[in-house]
């Protein structure tokens, strides 16, 4: 990670007290989309860095034939998701290359790896873990915030952000490490999300605007979306 210190000696929870539970609703709407439109049919589904768990409770409650599995380096986070653990819901406190020979059908890594130092590496060892891989990666780079320079600064410090993607940019580092694009689609968190700063509201309409015209093209030039991503 950035740094693994603040993950788990309480800087990152100190920052971001809820850990991202109130984002994971719609997170995992759009990971059931995936799912769904790709039409897999997985028994087992392990998230890596699952955080507060959130994400992987809405999933099991909507597909309760499948066995989920949280895997988070943080104590404190460990604390939250361990309340959520069901019949077909469980969380480990480690990394999952302790689990030398684990395997899945789906293995999740939401909002991940642009907080991982050797993302190389990471995605490397992620790849063998499971049949399926989704990713949900946040687009940092755009016109505006390499003019502004600001919001690179803003996620680095607030939430841990050291790797920064377009969308070309992410999906050629996942076929550089080895994998095979099976599907993907933009999510607008600045536009269907109310928790976003005034500056993020203020831009909702014209993001939007522009993304109905031509959809790389706003991503690109205006930011606030991120990339959703099936893999093999």
């Amino acid at each position: 990670m950035s740094d693994s210190s603040i993950y788990d000696n309480g800087t990152y929870l100190e920052k971001n007290p809820g850990w991202h539970e109130e984002d994971s609703t719609w997170k995992a709407s759009q990971i059931s989309k995936i799912i769904t439109g790709n039409k897999i049919a997985p028994s087992t589904l392990c998230e890596v860095g699952c955080g507060a768990g959130e994400i992987l409770n809405c999933l099991s409650s909507e597909f309760a034939n499948i066995a989920f599995s949280g895997y988070e380096i943080s104590p404190q986070a460990f604390e939250i998701c361990r309340t959520k653990e069901k019949n077909n819901l469980k969380f480990h406190l480690k990394d999952i290359s302790d689990h030398s020979d684990q395997t899945f059908d789906v293995v999740m890594a939401i909002d991940v790896f642009e907080h991982v130092e050797d993302y190389f590496g990471f995605l490397r060892k992620l790849r063998t873990r499971g049949i399926y891989k989704i990713f949900h990666i946040p687009l940092d780079l755009s016109v505006q915030s390499v003019l502004r320079g600001s919001p690179i600064l803003n996620v680095r410090e607030s939430v841990g952000h050291i790797q920064y993607f377009t969308k070309e940019t992410a999906l050629a580092t996942l076929k550089d490490t080895g994998y095979e694009i099976v599907d993907y689609f933009y999510t607008g968190s600045s536009l269907e999300l109310s928790n976003h700063s005034l500056k993020s509201h203020l831009m909702k309409l014209p993001r939007g605007l522009f993304f109905k015209l031509n959809r790389d093209l706003a991503v690109r030039i205006l930011g606030g979306f991120s990339l959703m991503v099936l893999a093999k």
